[in-house]
């Protein structure tokens, strides 16, 4: 072979520089793009975990002071005293930012005397209500409960009125029988504190009628929240101190006013905005953070490699120019081989020294399905070493099981396997049980095909132990079961005691005992309904699935007629079943994801049409079946599509239709452990359309 000459030593140099500076900042553009996406997602699912907890707590706000408001409105004369017991709930809920609950009626500037004096006969005989000059109008606090102490105070003193923000929340609650929230302002009672200390504020209004048959209008229950308390309160938890959260309003000029700041240290480069429905309301949230402090936040490795793959590159390409100017260059290219060498090893150090210090997991395997390697914390957490083999081996050799810890992990859904496919995975729940995780470990494991163009092909895994927190996921279901089971008692003694009561009555008893016994009755029967849902709920979490053989066509027919008997005929749905398979479900489970299917199909119509039900097969894989129960309703929003099956969501919270929020999200938990999936979308004749599917075998 031919040496080239001087002369071409320094193009030959050029190309091979080019080449590897070329490689080089490919490789290092890619894992800085890599770090850039894993930084989004983290901000994505970070605010994901804020907006649920502003959505929860303001949830709670609504629907507490919704209920009180629902209590007081049984009370044919209402005194301190039910005032008292009916709002201890909201001072137990320790609603965040809530600083008072007040009852307020209307009243005219000549009224007001004698409102005065009926209210001094039910609460405090030296309740003075004092008329906000120049209106005729009034709004006048009668019982008012602190909620940051506990403590109760008389009320009278001050008018609403002063401002016009809570005046006008009053009146929307008034006229649309729902409960509504203020624009915000400063409560009179922060008034007096210094500037700096005033925090702008909310007021939460929901009716209060009479319980005779008019139910005419008696007042409001009003609940007034500190919006940085409720910021700071409700939110801190859910930011761990990473992300910054501002909290805006439209006010009635319809402009975006920060009711709220909840700021971190650091440079917060990184910005979501998510809406939170409140009431008949939409408040914005603004959440920031600085991607230097969150998990996976930028480092120097991209640069790191960059700069120590250019050196190499062009060491390797004075190396080649040396070789290529003559022999006597030899011993100066053996020096920079030396160096290149050197270099070489400093960079393989870090690399190594990057993984070792990872606190995950992370494991490489070739395109065969060998190990490359598992830095330390891969080890700990399996705990087994010795080679895995290949991965028909990796089950055994790990103990790898799916997450109910019964049935080993299908080889074709590791996320390594489906990574050599060139197909990315992650958040993939299993168990890790063997002879050193004896207790069993749950992980979330994420798999990626290693770029080829690398010169290298295969897969990478992150592992992650999550088996505290979904030890602390359970623990909340049990507690919320526990608690749910514990009230079903005094309730059944409650609506015994109302049955026998109405039993003993005779025809001169008033109308009034009647209606209050009936009011009572009813409160028990919706009460009893939420406590089953929050019971069916943690049920299909954490119950044991028993499957048998389960004929879909009785245990339709079976639903249906629970449904239906109790309605007189011209209530009755029409209904069209449609032959159905034979599946292996557990039979008790599969019953409420159809009970509740249908009762949806029953109650979402129109007022005053008649439902119309069908229940057919569906399309489905090989190896599944395909159930379908579409509607002739309201239908859902499309917007809400996304969400419907998502805990407490409600699409229909606006047009009277009653409900949890709950029902789909259980039936989404009872399709997907029986190893199916749920869906929803339009009915082609109008309406609505569920889609579950199960497995067969």
């Amino acid at each position: 072979m031919k040496v080239p000459g001087a002369k071409a030593a320094p193009l030959l140099a050029g190309v091979v520089a080019i080449l590897g500076l070329t490689a080089t900042w490919t490789t290092a553009s890619s894992l800085r793009a890599q770090q850039q996406l894993n930084i989004d997602l983290t901000m994505d699912g970070r605010t994901r975990i804020v907006l649920e907890a502003a959505r929860t707590e303001s949830t709670r706000f609504s629907e507490l002071l919704a209920t009180v408001a629902a209590s007081l409105s049984t009370r044919e004369a209402m005194t301190i005293t039910d005032f008292r017991a009916a709002t201890d709930p909201l001072a137990a809920a320790r609603l965040s930012g809530a600083a008072s609950v007040s009852f307020v009626v209307p009243s005219t500037a000549q009224q007001l005397p004698e409102v005065q004096r009926l209210w001094r006969t039910r609460g405090p005989a030296d309740l003075v209500l004092r008329p906000v000059p120049g209106d005729d109008d009034q709004l006048a606090p009668i019982f008012t409960r602190r909620l940051d102490n506990s403590g109760y105070v008389r009320s009278g003193s001050v008018n609403l009125p002063v401002a016009s923000e809570p005046g006008a929340a009053l009146q929307a609650a008034r006229d649309t029988n729902l409960v509504t929230v203020s624009d915000t302002y400063v409560l009179a009672a922060d008034r007096a504190r210094p500037a700096a200390e005033q925090q702008l504020s909310f007021v939460f209004a929901a009716p209060i009628r009479e319980p005779d048959g008019a139910r005419r209008f008696r007042g409001w229950l009003v609940l007034a929240m500190r919006g940085m308390d409720f910021l700071r309160e409700s939110l801190a938890g859910a930011s761990i101190g990473q992300l910054g959260v501002q909290l805006l309003t439209e006010n009635a000029a319809g402009e975006d006013q920060i009711v709220a700041n909840l700021q971190i240290p650091g440079r917060p480069d990184l910005r979501r905005t998510v809406m939170v429905p409140v009431g008949d309301r939409t408040w914005t949230l603004s959440v920031g953070a600085d991607s230097e402090r969150l998990p996976g936040a930028d480092t120097d490795l991209p640069l790191v490699i960059g700069a120590g793959g250019s050196l190499l590159s062009l060491l390797l390409a004075g190396l080649v120019y040396t070789l290529a100017a003559g022999r006597a260059r030899a011993r100066k290219a053996a020096a920079d081989i030396g160096r290149a060498e050197s270099e070489s090893r400093r960079q393989a150090g870090l690399l190594t020294a990057v993984m070792t210090s990872m606190s995950e997991g992370v494991g490489v395997v070739d395109d065969n399905g060998r190990f490359l390697m598992h830095n330390p914390a891969a080890q700990s957490l399996f705990g087994v070493h010795g080679d895995p083999g290949t991965p028909e081996q990796w089950q055994q050799h790990f103990g790898l099981f799916e997450a109910d810890g019964q049935k080993p992990f299908p080889i074709d859904d590791m996320p390594l396997v489906r990574a050599l496919h060139g197909e990315a995975s992650d958040g993939v729940e299993m168990l890790v049980r063997n002879t050193v995780k004896t207790d069993g470990i749950l992980i979330s494991v994420s798999g990626r095909p290693l770029d080829p163009g690398a010169g290298q092909h295969g897969a990478v895994a992150v592992f992650r132990d999550i088996t505290e927190l979904r030890r602390y996921e359970t623990d909340l279901a049990v507690f919320a079961g526990v608690v749910a089971h514990d009230l079903k008692a005094p309730l059944a003694v409650i609506g015994g005691r109302c049955d026998m009561a109405g039993y003993a009555l005779d025809d001169e008893e008033p109308d009034e005992v009647r209606d209050a016994l009936s009011a009572i009755s009813r409160t028990v029967t919706r009460m009893a309904a939420m406590i089953e849902t929050l019971l069916a709920y943690t049920t299909a979490r954490n119950s044991t699935l028993t499957l048998a053989p389960v004929d879909l066509n009785a245990l339709v027919a079976e639903v249906i007629k629970d449904r239906v008997a109790h309605l007189a005929d011209d209530e009755r749905p029409m209904t069209d079943v449609k032959p159905l398979p034979t599946v292996p479900a557990d039979r008790a489970m599969l019953r409420h994801v159809l009970d509740n299917l249908i009762g949806n199909s029953l109650k979402y119509v129109q007022h005053g049409t008649v439902a119309r039900i069908e229940v057919r097969p569906a399309p489905a894989a090989d190896g599944e079946a395909g159930i379908e129960v579409a509607d002739r309703g309201i239908g859902i929003p499309d917007e809400h599509k996304p969400s419907v099956f998502d805990r407490f969501h409600r699409a229909h919270t606006s047009s009277g239709y009653a409900g949890t929020g709950l029902g789909l999200a259980i039936c989404k938990t009872i399709v997907e452990r029986h190893g199916g999936q749920i869906s929803v979308a339009d009915n082609p004749g109008g309406g609505t359309c569920f889609r579950f599917t199960l497995p067969l075998a």
